[in-house]
């Protein structure tokens, strides 16, 4: 802790002196001065921690030279000495907010070293409780801050807190440019900031990376308050923000006719800057998990598309079928149709079969683009068990080839459900190819579906050789694969399908013969 400093003025040298080594052997640092005048100009350039001065000098008397004191260091303690100690000159003193007086003469020298002593501590006590008071509006400002995520509007609120919080007018943020650069660029303020004598500034608290606090009035760097009074302003805290990712100078400045700012102005605007630091990164942060949540999604309905297509490539016979059917017959009640032979009625009711037929083929079509068509459609109402009967329709000719038999068992009325109804079409031939490819000599597929709790259940269950128990717990993963050649995408892909949906998709162990996956789908949709 740094050694107090305490400056003597009195117009008596013998006293002076004695009170310069009485206080040095107490371990003080002390200066004195006789002339009041030199004294005031003493303290414009000089910081001290206590002004210990006599009231009667000749010209300017002590309670004159206190009031220039606490105008250019409102910090530093006040004693008062006399010798001519009376009421009015105490109540004086107290009004002007001294903080002790000491009668004359000191006897051996105790009294004065312990008027100094209760003069620092009650000035220190003075300051901690303004601190305290000025520090208690922070705590709502620290939630307001690290609530807010966007950059710009958190860059608004620290200007706004600046501003509040030290009671000033102008205030700033300035950051670097380039980490190679030593500039400083404006990115936010209040009042006419962009000024090279502030860049001065700024460019010499980057090169201390400490903080800095100017009064115009009062003591410091002749240079740097040179600086102040060409920008037309009384004081300005400037504090570094230097983080890894971060380096930044909030600036704050009062005008000059306002009062000069105080050492807790400057402690609670470090811990403003501190509170500001850490929102800022914590946006930042924010920003880049967004960004990366972001191009996570992207992967995804890449994968989901991937799958889409490699899925309809496994499908292309089906769908051949199903659309080759109705147009051919299309063309036969149009060859009929036309027959000149033909009586009226009986045309008549083959130009209905063709209008029937491509209106079915019109809706296949229609579903098979909903179902390659990339990105996430709106939820809508979705028919389960009229889904799954039009996929097996779809599928039958490839299933048929496949000697693959299967059960359908819809047990009483399933509900529609709200969902994206081309990702569960994706997800219900998924598993259905699935279950096809484990029974390379054919056999049964049972699939059942019922309501349950607000949710629809949906079994597929085959008749092949099962899943070995050692790979069970890796079968949703991705490019794991059970089948030769398999992508070991269609199992993640439909797993994420149903997760999305707030569905749940398992494998239900020891339900042989063969693997049985089930499926939760919420009535809700996305829960």
């Amino acid at each position: 802790m740094e050694t107090p400093f305490v400056f003597v003025v009195d117009d008596e040298p013998g006293i002076a002196l004695l009170c310069k080594r009485l206080l040095t052997r107490a371990g003080y640092r002390v200066e004195t001065e006789t002339d009041p005048r030199r004294a005031i100009d003493y303290l414009k350039e000089n910081t001290i921690s206590l002004l210990l001065v006599d009231i009667r000098m000749p010209g300017v008397d002590g309670f004159e030279v206190i009031q220039h004191a606490q105008r250019l260091q409102p910090d530093a303690a006040m004693l008062i000495m006399t010798g001519h100690g009376t009421v009015e000159t105490a109540i004086r003193a107290l009004r002007q907010g001294v903080d002790g007086l000491l009668l004359k003469p000191f006897g051996q020298g105790s009294e004065l070293i312990d008027a100094v002593k209760l003069a620092l501590a009650d000035s220190q006590q003075k300051h901690d409780a303004a601190r305290t008071q000025a520090l208690r509006p922070l705590f709502s400002v620290t939630e307001s801050l690290l609530s807010e995520t966007r950059r710009e509007p958190l860059l608004d609120l620290i200007v706004s807190a600046i501003c509040e919080h030290l009671q000033c007018m102008h205030a700033a943020c300035y950051q670097q440019t380039d980490k190679d650069s030593q500039k400083y660029s404006l990115i936010i303020s209040r009042g006419n900031m962009a000024s090279q004598e502030l860049q001065d500034l700024i460019s010499h608290v980057d090169a201390s990376s400490s903080p800095l606090l100017i009064n115009a009035n009062g003591p410091g760097d002749s240079k740097l308050k040179s600086l102040l009074t060409d920008l037309g302003l009384g004081a300005a805290i400037l504090v570094p923000i230097l983080r890894p990712n971060l380096r930044m100078i909030l600036f704050a400045a009062r005008d000059r006719n306002i009062s000069p700012f105080h050492e807790s102005d400057l402690e609670l605007f470090q811990i403003l800057a501190r509170q500001a630091a850490a929102a800022l990164e914590n946006a930042r942060l924010y920003a880049e998990q967004l960004n990366y949540v972001r191009k996570v999604e992207d992967s995804q309905k890449a994968l989901l598309q991937a799958e889409k297509m490699a899925t309809a490539g496994r499908l292309s016979a089906s769908i051949a079928h199903e659309v080759n059917n109705p147009l051919q017959a299309v063309q036969n009640c149009l060859h009929l149709a036309g027959r000149e032979d033909l009586p009226a009625e009986k045309r008549q009711e083959y130009f209905v079969l063709a209008r029937t037929e491509l209106e079915r083929l019109i809706l296949t079509v229609r579903r098979m683009l909903d179902f390659y068509r990339p990105g996430a459609a709106a939820p809508e109402k979705v028919d389960l068990a009229e889904m799954l009967q039009y996929i097996l329709n779809l599928m039958s000719k490839q299933l048929s080839e496949a000697n693959v038999k299967v059960e359908l068992d819809i047990k009483g009325t399933v509900p529609e459900i709200e969902a994206v109804g081309s990702q569960i079409q994706q997800v219900f031939i998924n598993l259905i190819l699935n279950a096809a490819d484990a029974m390379p000599d054919g056999g049964i597929l049972e699939i059942t579906a019922r309501a349950f709790d607000n949710c629809v259940e949906i079994l597929f269950r085959d008749h092949g050789r099962g899943i070995p128990a050692e790979q069970q717990s890796n079968i949703f993963e991705p490019f794991f694969s059970t089948k030769d050649g398999g992508t070991g995408l269609g199992l993640t892909v439909s797993y994420n399908i149903v997760t999305a949906h707030g569905g749940t998709l398992e494998l239900l162990p020891q339900r042989g013969p063969g693997a049985c996956f089930r499926i939760y789908l919420p009535l809700g949709g996305q829960q």
